[in-house]
């Protein structure tokens, strides 16, 4: 590949973070506790019994990692905010403490010259309407909305890019049919109900924004391209199952204002029409996508599993993260071509994507991760070359800027760019932050060749 820029001067590079992920003091200045701060409490949840309540002290530290952004190149940063932060019980009364910590993180922002991404909701729930409940309650698209329209009102002069929510399929899948994440339920038909709440809400919050906001909004979705095990007639129509409902469930009701087909056969009972104005709604006209991409699935048909009737096939010969998720650059290429074909040229943003690996000590002040530089080398090959194809592809975001909490792995799995010695928050910045700051510095044109990193000097 030619060592000349690659990437458009408009086309944006940055990392990402999500609040109760990096912040740290979460009940700090009248916050009120999220039902993720509850969970970390109960035993045999969290790997290690690790618990975010330091995380990465971001809340109190951002200065100095914003300046950290600064030394990488940073362009932009998507961050999340805490809604408990802002309305301690999630609804009704505001606590300005909470919205002058993110006032004074926006203002330091500018002044580095960086982009603020921000994101409404990223999966911590307060945990008053957790207790109500959460997303299978009916009101909860109006609390979701109304906690919207507070965060426009006093942060929207400083924010032109907004996303409502983070990985919804998360918190459906993980909430309500693995019972891995809150509210910790095996439950379908409240999985089924969760889903379509939250696209309510998406679609309210959408509405809030263009009563009282200027700027774009967007939402995010972890996308996982499919690919059926064989050419078996039963192979195929289990590859169609899992895309509907890891994919999809939500994007064809946001794009096309119906669900997928597919779903009917694993939503069986009741639940599965929905009113006519609440698919409208949905499909309120949003102003971009953002899609994280980690990996992809390889699937069979499995009669064995009674609910979905597939299930994804290891593939052994494959090198894999830490996380046990295959590399494959290609699906990053596939996956944004087919969201392209099927719902159309909506400019897309790259919201999430990189891997969690097994990182070497710090030596002399550096980190050696050849293999996440790898791994970013060849996503960003795959999509600069899906931006040669047409994919209306605006932007980048490297997960994460720092090792962080990673939910119920707690700090076991590291994805940073940034290394974070947990004991010290001590941030060592890794080889592939030096990687990618020479890919921002290029245009990408550092993709293509080999380069040693030097330590980047201090701010």
């Amino acid at each position: 590949m030619s060592a000349t820029p690659l990437f458009p001067n408009d086309f944006v590079f940055g990392a990402a973070t999500s609040a109760l992920q990096i912040e740290g003091s979460p009940l700090a200045d009248g916050a009120g506790p999220s039902a993720w701060h509850t969970f970390c409490q109960e035993p045999g949840r969290i790997a290690n019994g690790d618990k975010a309540e330091i995380a990465c002290d971001h809340y109190h530290r951002f200065k100095s990692d914003i300046a950290l952004m600064q030394s990488l190149g940073l362009e932009a940063y998507r961050f999340s905010i805490a809604w408990g932060r802002i309305l301690p019980e999630g609804r009704g009364r505001i606590n300005p403490k909470g919205i002058a910590y993110y006032q004074r993180l926006l203002e330091a922002l500018d002044q580095a010259g960086i982009i603020p991404f921000v994101t409404l909701h990223h999966w911590d729930l307060p945990l008053a309407l957790m207790e109500r409940g959460g997303f299978v309650h009916p009101d909860s698209a109006h609390w979701f909305s109304d906690y919207a329209e507070t965060v426009f009102r006093h942060l929207g002069d400083s924010v032109q890019h907004w996303c409502t929510f983070n990985e919804p399929w998360v918190m459906v899948h993980m909430g309500f049919m693995e019972g891995s994440h809150p509210p910790a339920l095996i439950a379908p038909e409240k999985a089924r109900l969760a889903t379509h709440n939250i696209l309510r809400a998406h679609g309210l919050g959408v509405q809030a924004f263009r009563a009282t906001s200027r700027g774009k909004i967007g939402i995010v979705v972890n996308l996982e391209p499919k690919y059926p095990a064989s050419d078996s007639p039963e192979d195929l129509e289990a590859t169609r199952r899992s895309d509907a409902w890891m994919n999809r469930q939500f994007l064809d009701p946001l794009f096309l204002g119906v669900y997928p087909e597919e779903l009917s056969s694993i939503f069986k009972s009741a639940g599965s029409q929905f009113p006519e104005n609440d698919m409208k709604l949905i499909s309120t006209p949003m102003d971009f996508l953002g899609i994280n991409y980690y990996s992809r699935a390889v699937v069979r048909h499995a009669p064995q599993n009674a609910l979905f009737g597939f299930e994804s096939v290891h593939q052994a010969k494959s090198e894999h993260t830490a996380m046990g998720w295959e590399v494959f650059p290609q699906g990053l290429y596939d996956c944004l071509k087919a969201t392209q074909n099927r719902y159309g040229d909506i400019p897309i943003y790259l919201t999430e994507n990189g891997a969690a690996f097994e990182d070497s000590p710090v030596t002399k002040g550096r980190i050696f991760d050849p293999r996440r530089i790898h791994y970013l080398r060849t996503h960003l090959a795959s999509a600069f070359k899906a931006l040669e194809a047409g994919v209306p592809l605006k932007g980048y975001f490297a997960w994460s800027l720092l090792d962080n909490f990673e939910w119920t792995f707690g700090f076991a799995k590291r994805f940073g760019l940034i290394h974070v010695d947990y004991p010290t928050l001590t941030r060592t910045p890794k080889d592939s932050a030096y990687f990618y700051r020479e890919v921002i510095e290029t245009r990408g044109g550092a993709i293509g060749h080999d380069s040693e990193y030097p330590p980047i000097p201090e701010a």
